[in-house]
């Protein structure tokens, strides 16, 4: 009789790791997020959500001129990334990390391109006209507004911090958690990119 309680225990914790490690869906599977924008790179190039086919798109929105949660979350994305490529460098390729500006007036494209070459070498700046940027922030969930400083012409930009990763044909499918450091970056990229 014991020895039937252990086999039985056995079999139902075997069963429940097979049942753990069969797919899951993704966190964000028929969220409404994404689609099509046309906007100016780092290099001055115009690109649309077409120009990296076969990738997994991850995007972040943000600003170069903020003073403090910018870019640590952009050198938590880009040492993530690095991690991911180290564990398997053919996955890591095709993952394309995109850095969204929310303040074009300041963030033309040889700003852009300083900004995120300190952070991957394949980081992605883009901007574009106010509505340009505005019509993507709202495709893709993100929300920004400009907040005026102490002395005329001094603003920050308030803004989401999300980093979503998005399969290649521009389905949305986690949140990337890059407040987990890069071994949550780099386990999360592992986990949906294929």
């Amino acid at each position: 009789m014991r020895r039937s309680a252990v086999l039985t225990l056995l079999l139902v914790l075997l069963l429940g790791a097979c049942a753990q490690a069969a797919p899951q869906d993704p966190p964000l599977k028929g969220a409404r997020l994404g689609g099509a924008f046309s906007l100016t790179d780092q290099n001055g190039r115009r690109v649309t959500e077409r120009s990296w086919p076969g990738k997994y798109k991850l995007v972040y929105f943000g600003y170069t001129f903020c003073p403090d949660v910018c870019p640590v979350d952009m050198r938590v994305l880009g040492a993530g990334l690095r991690r991911f490529e180290e564990r398997d460098a053919q996955a890591g390729a095709l993952v394309q990390p995109i850095f969204v500006s929310v303040d074009p007036a300041r963030d033309t494209p040889p700003v852009l391109r300083e900004f995120v070459a300190n952070f991957h070498p394949r980081f992605v700046g883009l901007t574009g006209t106010p509505d340009e940027l505005a019509r993507m922030a709202r495709a893709y969930g993100a929300s920004y507004m400009r907040r005026e400083g102490a002395t005329p012409g001094s603003y920050l930009m308030d803004h989401t911090r999300n980093a979503v990763l998005y399969d290649p044909e521009g389905r949305p499918l986690a949140i990337i958690p890059y407040d987990q450091g890069p071994d949550g970056t780099a386990n999360e990229l592992a986990r949906w990119v294929r």
